[in-house]
């Protein structure tokens, strides 16, 4: 087993706690389900922010999706002029039996303009997703 590296992003609408923390339990669960992720294989996950989000730390989200052993780390992307605005990065370093090319990295909403070459997900059902974070979020509660 190796440990490989997987990243994602997404874009929140605004600087907002609820939208941070929305927005990265999609990311964060569009990431393991894509490529299988146990949480017991993972051996640290990074987030990163924008400049422009600032009111939630989005390493929480993983928290609530009952990563309570993982370590995690929040800091901010670069300031680049031009650079896409309220942008939430993951970086998961995972160890994994799969290939670099079998892993799927996710950039969702505008945040897929930073890798257009990457576009091979299926269309998100957000409901869906939703419902599947709702059940994690619940047992993570329940235990």
């Amino acid at each position: 087993m190796v440990c490989r590296g997987v990243r994602g992003a997404i874009t929140c609408q605004s600087n907002d706690r609820d939208e941070i923390l929305v927005a990265t339990r999609h990311l964060l669960a569009m990431m393991i389900r894509v490529n299988d992720i146990d949480q017991a294989d993972v051996a640290s996950a990074t987030f990163t922010t924008t400049p422009d989000l600032t009111a939630e730390f989005p390493a929480l989200a993983a928290r609530q999706l009952g990563w309570l052993e993982v370590p995690l780390l929040c800091g901010h992307e670069m300031t680049v002029p031009g650079a896409l605005p309220l942008c939430v990065r993951i970086m998961i370093n995972w160890n994994t039996e799969k290939s670099q090319k079998e892993i799927q990295h996710v950039y969702l909403k505008e945040a897929v303009s930073l890798r257009p070459d990457l576009q091979d997900l299926p269309e998100v059902d957000w409901n869906e997703l939703e419902d599947w974070i709702s059940e994690n979020m619940d047992a993570t509660e329940a235990s």
